[in-house]
């Protein structure tokens, strides 16, 4: 993946990103897809309520990330928030899959371990969206900027490719 973007003159971490977007593009329209199922279906609660959880977790997911940019410019940095995010995003990822492990058993347990994974989810999303688009810009050097297009739409379509394959 890193050879083509290089072979074309972008840098070498461009490739990393792309795959990084991609992957994290494919887990979360992935796992938006069964969210509603998951939660009317496996935690019982009613397709209103399951709508209401829905809705209010991806406009949170929307939200964050003006935070998180705020907190990347003033505090961590591009890299340590995209670092933070992506791990902050995994837990909530496996915690969400644990939380669907154990609703057979223990549906109170399943919920709550739900709620907390949805937080995960959102507060690592806040840290991660803003900063990895910006680091693609900062791969490239000032006599460099002329690329940066090119690189934005090989970006994009990672995000794009991501998605569809979610």
């Amino acid at each position: 993946m890193n050879q083509p973007a290089a072979a074309i003159g972008h840098p070498k971490g461009l490739g990393v990103l792309f795959a990084t977007e991609m992957w994290e593009r494919f887990n979360f329209y992935g796992m938006r897809a069964l969210l509603s199922l998951f939660l009317a279906k496996a935690l019982l609660m009613g397709e209103s309520e399951a709508s209401i959880i829905y809705g209010g977790f991806l406009g949170l997911c929307y939200l964050t990330p003006m935070l998180g940019g705020f907190i990347s410019d003033r505090y961590l940095g591009n890299r340590n928030c995209i670092l933070l995010g992506g791990t902050t995003m995994g837990i909530g990822q496996l915690m969400l899959f644990f939380s669907g492990t154990v609703f057979d058993s223990n549906l109170p347990l399943a919920k709550n371990i739900m709620w907390l994974a949805l937080l995960a989810i959102i507060l690592g999303n806040g840290f991660f969206k803003p900063n990895i688009s910006s680091m693609v810009g900062s791969l490239y050097p000032k006599e460099q900027k002329n690329k940066l297009d090119s690189a934005f739409t090989i970006f994009y379509l990672g995000i794009n490719v991501g998605a569809t394959l979610g």
